[in-house]
């Protein structure tokens, strides 16, 4: 048995943003973390953080950037929170209900993954190159949010990885789409090859760690997996870069254009630097960390 939803698609994608006054503080409570740069203890998963309230609120929430806890800021659920709390469980907590704890966490965790996928699923959509396969878009988004709505004991038996599998076949095929047009745009620079010498390559699942990009023109680039840690991105023009599972912890984003950019989520930006003329996605906000 499968819960229904309202409404399949919301192009807007406030859906798929994190709604706490609608959550069970579930990321604080259903996740494990280990003692980091970004968190300051061990954590095993199911037990709440000291800092949860009763209220499901954090006690520091307010006081993240100033504790130095950048695990919590880059944190997105991506509306999982909500979705599971007060559709999945019909707003049953797992305090009063603690006989259903452990499969809301488990469902918690399966959902992220889900919405995640219609994250990209429906910002593919929205882009003008992947016109000749919006049809299979659709379908695979109308899919994919169906799933969101199955009850907890079926969400438990979902293989999530096939399905992403399925899904990521789309999300190729939309990336070489817009890449292929920024590229076809354009313009040679000179000086822009060897930047980095022969040590690094610009491309999927590149090691850019450190790495000043500032003269590099990115426009295009497929940056799917890229390890780019603490480079310096300012300024830089990234149209048509696709971004899918980029770690950008400490990237320098400051002035940088990624209005155009593709697969860019809030918690990557979250973990990276950037200030008021950081250009973004219009669906994408400048975190309040921020210079």
């Amino acid at each position: 048995m499968s819960i229904q939803p309202n409404s399949l698609r919301d192009p807007s994608r406030d859906n798929l943003r994190a709604d706490c006054e609608k959550c069970f503080g579930l990321c604080c409570v259903a996740l494990f973390f280990s003692a980091s740069e970004g968190f300051p203890i061990d954590k095993v998963a199911g037990q709440p953080c000291p800092n949860l309230q009763p209220d499901f609120r954090s006690g520091v929430h307010n006081s993240l950037s100033k504790r130095g806890l950048k695990g919590c800021i880059a944190f997105d659920c991506f509306g999982a929170g909500q979705k599971v709390s007060q559709v999945s469980f019909g707003g049953q907590n797992w305090v009063e209900f603690s006989e259903s704890s452990e499969q809301m966490f488990k469902v918690f965790i399966i959902m992220i993954r889900l919405h995640e996928l219609l994250w990209y699923l429906t910002e593919a959509l929205s882009l003008e190159p992947t016109r000749p396969i919006h049809g299979e878009l659709r379908s695979m988004l109308d899919e994919t949010e169906r799933l969101t709505y199955l009850s907890p004991s079926s969400l438990m038996e979902l293989d999530v990885a096939e399905h992403r599998v399925t899904v990521n076949t789309l999300l190729l095929k939309t990336s070489e789409l817009v890449r292929s047009e920024a590229r076809s745009r354009q313009k040679v620079r000179s000086g822009q090859k060897a930047r980095l010498g022969h040590q690094k390559t610009i491309g999927r699942g590149a090691d850019l760690i450190g790495a000043d990009l500032r003269r590099m023109d990115l426009r295009g680039s497929n940056l799917r997996g890229a390890y780019l840690i603490a480079a310096d991105l300012r300024g830089t023009e990234l149209g048509g870069t696709d971004f899918i599972g980029a770690d950008l912890r400490d990237a320098d984003l400051r002035g940088a254009d990624l209005s155009m950019s593709i697969f860019l989520t809030q918690a990557q930006l979250n973990a990276a630097k950037g200030d008021v003329h950081t250009k973004l996605p219009p669906l994408l906000k400048h975190p309040a960390h921020w210079d």
